[in-house]
């Protein structure tokens, strides 16, 4: 029996680790685990191994390699009007998901209540508990054939103990992309209430139909939100865990503060690589992007003629498709590898309320267009009729 803490208790094997096993097991294509297939930029790769071979391996400052911080600062001032410090408002972390959590624990009380987002990142989860804080998750909202954020039912989940409001987009699970409109008035909220904000912007660079907002360049919001960010989706180096966390000083200092307990500092030869893909690889980024959109058209066209109804995606790797409202997502994502060899995610795992999402599954088409035809073959085989 586990001897975790009670804090803890609620979190087992994530369901990402599940469902890769399964795949494994059936020899199935996996649809389900949110990587890419092919590696990122050749000269980034190189840079890397150049880097190894010329013995930079060793412990880098706390913060991160001033190289990367300051390719981090560039990219936000270049792409989104913000100016940060490198010095002082850039820290590089072990993937978004540390600073995510480094986040949360150096900002938040225990006690205190953070709100999400639902569905929401499991990672969000597992931080709130981490710091003995409180999750309210407040469900998003339909928005034709996609979600938004039901501003209305924010502002009704603040309390006096609310510290913080975790945003996602664009967003993972649904794929949905916010649009500047509801984000504004979001971000109205947070400043009338004196929320800090912390904004996963992971996939701030794989948008399709739609605009990214960047959180912190909204009236009021550079001051309280701590955009975090990284290098795995991006660059195709989820195995890199390199990402990053910019906030005013004030903020910052929390997040190392909690951050230098975790990890202390991050792979070192992988930042100067990250840093020339901020710099140079745009033109890559682009192609890669493209090539992404129509990987989605393909998954999207497969799952249509599999008899799924499949919702709206404008960013992220991800697509959702409803199996019906008899069906149940986490059985039928458990069942399919060995049904049919294809690996999905069920949307309801996502969710402290899993009702209304019990019929959703995530497909994921950040892979290579091979592997996506053959999981669409495989798709013709299901009967959507059996849920």
């Amino acid at each position: 029996m586990s001897r975790s803490v009670r804090r803890l208790r609620e979190f087992s094997e994530t369901v990402f680790a599940t469902m890769t096993a399964r795949a494994t097991e059936f020899d199935a294509v996996n649809l389900g685990q949110g990587f890419p297939d092919s590696d990122g930029p050749p000269r980034m790769l190189e840079i890397a191994c150049e880097e190894i071979r010329s013995g930079n391996n060793q412990y880098g400052p706390g913060r991160g390699l001033p190289v990367l911080r300051e390719a981090v600062a560039a990219q936000r001032s270049r792409d989104h009007g913000i100016g940060y410090d490198p010095d002082t408002e850039v820290l590089i972390t072990v993937g978004a998901t540390e600073a995510i959590s480094a986040t949360v624990l150096g900002l938040v009380e225990p006690g205190s209540e953070v709100i999400v987002l639902e569905p929401y990142y499991d990672a969000y989860a597992a931080a709130i508990a981490l710091a003995g804080a409180r999750r309210v998750a407040v469900p998003l909202a339909a928005d034709g054939a996609t979600w938004t954020v039901d501003v209305d039912a924010v502002r009704a989940a603040i309390t006096s103990d609310t510290a913080m409001l975790i945003i996602n987009s664009p967003h993972n699970p649904t794929g949905s992309v916010f649009g500047r409109d509801v984000l504004t008035e979001l971000a109205a909220v947070c400043v009338e209430h004196d929320l800090l904000v912390l904004s996963d912007e992971v996939y701030e660079n794989l948008i399709f139909d739609a605009t990214h907002t960047a959180v912190a360049s909204l009236p009021g919001m550079w001051e309280r939100t701590v955009t975090v960010s990284s290098a795995a989706k991006s660059w195709n180096v989820t195995g890199w865990k390199t990402g990053w966390a910019l906030a005013p000083a004030p903020l910052l200092d929390a997040v190392v503060t909690a951050k230098q307990f975790m990890s202390y500092v991050g792979a070192t030869p992988f930042q100067p690589a990250v840093a020339h893909a901020l710099n140079h690889e745009q033109e890559w980024l682009r192609g890669m992007v493209a090539e992404l959109a129509t990987g989605r058209d393909i998954l999207v066209a497969g799952l249509r003629e599999a008899g799924l109804q499949v919702h709206d995606t404008s960013g992220t790797y991800f697509v959702v498709a409803d199996i019906g409202e008899s069906g149940d997502g986490l059985q039928f994502c458990l069942d399919l590898p060995e049904r049919i060899g294809v690996a999905a995610i069920p949307v309801q795992v996502f969710c402290d309320d899993p009702g209304p999402w019990r019929s959703k599954v995530r497909f994921a088409f950040g892979k290579q267009h091979g592997t996506l035809h053959r999981g669409v073959e495989r798709l013709r085989l299901l009967d959507s009729r059996q849920g």
